[in-house]
């Protein structure tokens, strides 16, 4: 269930109570009148459940309440209230399947932002990542996978084909298009130094690899996986189920095929190079058609319903 506070100018109040009045999702309706200073109006607040939020915040949107006033919304934890079960019955679906895609865009959309912070995790995952593939050890690159912020950016391209929002989609490129490339840069630089402190060798790469060599070497199944990570991604935000977020992570090599290019890139090694660069594009490939056909399947399915 989710928690919605708008601000209403005094003239749209009662047009919003009646987008809210009737409708079987909506539940816990409070009304404070000329509470709000900033902006100015009355405060509604109601509970709606997750299965038919997007229609209801669909007509709070229409009267233009997000322009003219506000809305918050806020998932709500824990309820104990015969009214909210009765929603939750009276509303077809569960709300685990349910897509509330106000919410979605704004969580994917916070995840574009090219910050300083978005560029140093990828550093260091890359980084990471890059230690993992000369010891050829799986640990650093799980750990690697689960630092790497690129997913946000990789879900949000998602939401933005299937609800063709533009500035979605250009937000979410230019953080792919600059925070690989800056990484694998910042991870060249940082072979260098740690070779001509004598702490690694252009010889680690060249050894036999068998728990990492698989990064550089694409093949069906890195199609197959990319893609079945990019379902279960978008299904564990649209579900709000982060622990499987988590297994998502590190069930696909983009950091750790890009950091394998740049340790190539180093080192002169084109072969390992090209084949991680392949990886690489394979994998935010299937992760993005993968993504996009899931939500697309939620898209069609919950307009069947409603």
């Amino acid at each position: 269930m989710l928690h919605v506070r708008v601000i209403s100018p005094e003239s749209n109040t009662d047009h919003a109570l009646a987008a809210l009045t009737g409708d079987v999702a909506v539940t816990h309706i409070v009304v404070l009148a000329g509470a709000a200073r900033e902006p100015r109006g009355d405060v509604i607040e109601f509970d709606v459940v997750r299965e038919g939020a997007s229609a209801v915040l669909d007509r709070l949107r229409g009267l233009g309440l997000d322009r003219e006033g506000a809305i918050v919304v806020e998932r709500v934890g824990t309820t104990m209230s015969a009214s909210a079960d009765r929603a939750e019955r009276h509303v077809p679906g569960l709300g685990v399947d349910a897509v509330v895609w106000h919410e979605i865009e704004h969580q994917t959309g916070e995840e574009t932002a090219l910050s300083v912070s978005y560029l140093a995790f990828m550093t260091i995952a890359t980084i990471i990542a890059a230690i993992g593939v000369l010891l050829d050890s799986p640990i650093l690159i799980v750990g690697s996978m689960v630092v790497g912020p690129e997913f946000g950016p990789l879900a949000a391209l998602c939401v933005g084909l299937v609800q063709r929002k533009a500035s979605l989609l250009r937000r979410s490129a230019l953080a792919l298009g600059v925070g690989f490339p800056f990484a694998m840069a910042a991870t060249v630089g940082m072979v260098w130094l740690l070779t001509a402190a004598d702490l690694i060798s252009r010889s680690m790469l060249l050894d036999e690899r068998p728990l990492t060599d698989f990064i550089w070497r694409p093949d069906a199944l890195s199609w197959v996986i990319g893609f079945l990570g990019g379902v279960a991604g978008i299904l564990s935000l649209t579900s709000a189920k982060a622990g499987t977020l988590v297994g998502v992570l590190i069930s696909v090599t983009t950091i750790p095929a890009a950091a394998n290019a740049a340790v190539a890139l180093a080192y002169g090694v084109r072969d390992e190079a090209v084949g991680s660069a392949l990886q690489l594009v394979i994998n935010v490939a299937a992760i993005v058609i993968g993504g996009a056909l899931t939500l697309l399947v939620q898209q069609l399915v919950w307009r069947k319903r409603r």
